[in-house]
């Protein structure tokens, strides 16, 4: 017992009080966000459920905290496992909840599990290890290749399984990390302008009638509003109704009607929900406390001692920030619909504890930055 209260007293010491506070604050307004916009189902399940994985994600960094980051890049195998099993599962036995339209979801019998979340973070751990492993030798073809067929399969995978949403910000993190680890400009010149050739096939032969549909209500936000469009079109009506200081909490006239008003406002477009209710002031607040995380992300990484902790911090930054800029790209019409929920805010027991597991990594890092560390070695 002893040991656990001296263990806890190191973390207290040693922690990143900066990040803590930005996360409380973060996941603290998406719970209020949450029962706001599941307030007219007279349901409180999704808000108690963000409400727990609040409070259980701090327990989460608080127990990764107890090993250096390298026990866990040591076995990277059985975190390439654990991230991609589940994840082929869904192939068989994966369903699609209401209001979604690929089976990426397990159903664990109490509850509902998306593996595609935990994938994210099982693949910091390995690519970062990866790179780690490759240092100076990154821009040799020989060395790149595998990293790229690494960073490929993450991507193909949730593809194949239907959610081109997180396959896209799977992407970015691969991009990232690359970029990070010090791959020429040369390679990513050459894979974006392979990419420009490659995009009518993949317009016309990869992308299904619905991926096409939304694309295109992208230039023309009005044209399919009773079809495709329709979210959008009443995520802009609510923001519109929000102003400056919002119609107040519990109290928008969209979001506080279900999926008349603004589909999934408690999910996908809990941004949309934030704006109609307390206005521009609480949606810069979102924005703000969403952003802070992300730079105190890179700031960990530039404090890091190793590469793969650098690697680590840079792939939960491109995580965080791939979904951010897509998310509320979504609710504003600025991209298309693809199913990309906001970090810390939208509704989802697996995505916050996935969310917390990442920073708990990031945590690690800042903990271990100068080599001190809470092991429970010894």
């Amino acid at each position: 017992m002893r040991n656990i209260f001296a263990k806890f007293a190191d973390f207290v010491r040693e922690s990143d009080k900066v990040l803590l506070l930005l996360l409380f604050l973060a996941a603290g307004y998406g719970c209020m966000a949450v029962f706001s916009a599941t307030h007219y189902m007279e349901s409180l399940r999704p808000f108690l459920v963000h409400s727990f994985c609040l409070v259980a994600g701090f327990g989460v960094i608080f127990v990764v905290s107890l090993f250096e980051y390298d026990r866990y890049t040591k076995y990277w195998p059985l975190f390439a496992v654990l991230g991609i099993v589940p994840v082929i599962l869904t192939f068989f036995i994966g369903f699609a909840p209401e209001g979604t339209d690929d089976k990426a979801w397990l159903d664990l019998g109490i509850t509902t599990f998306q593996p595609s979340e935990l994938l994210k973070i099982c693949f910091v751990i390995t690519f970062s290890t990866h790179l780690a492993k490759a240092g100076k030798n990154i821009n040799k073809i020989k060395t790149l290749i595998p990293i790229c067929i690494h960073g490929a399969i993450p991507v193909l995978l949730i593809h194949f399984q239907g959610d081109d949403g997180t396959a896209l910000v799977f992407a970015v993190m691969v991009v990232l990390m690359l970029w990070s680890a010090g791959v020429s400009w040369k390679y990513f010149v050459a894979a974006f302008s392979a990419l420009l050739v490659a995009s009518p096939i993949i317009y016309f032969f990869i992308m299904n009638d619905t991926h096409r549909e939304r694309l295109k209500n992208m230039f023309d936000i009005d044209a399919d509003i009773k079809g495709v469009g329709w979210q959008q079109y009443r995520g802009r009506q609510a923001l519109a109704n929000g102003g400056l200081f919002g119609q107040g909490y519990l109290n928008g006239d969209l979001t506080q009607i279900g999926k008349s008003g603004v589909p999934e406002g408690h999910n996908d477009f809990i941004f949309v929900t934030i704006g109609e209710e307390l206005g521009f002031f609480g949606c810069i607040a979102v924005i703000i406390l969403l952003g802070a995380i992300c730079i105190r992300c890179l700031q960990v990484a530039k404090l890091s001692a190793k590469n793969d902790g650098k690697y680590i911090c840079v792939g939960i930054f491109a995580m965080l920030f791939a979904q951010i800029v897509i998310n509320i790209g979504m609710c504003t019409s600025i991209t298309p619909v693809i199913g990309v929920t906001l970090p810390f805010f939208s509704a989802g027991g697996t995505s916050l504890l996935c969310l917390f597991l990442g920073m708990a990594l990031v945590h690690n890092v800042y903990m271990n930055r100068n080599s001190r560390t809470i092991s429970i070695r010894g």
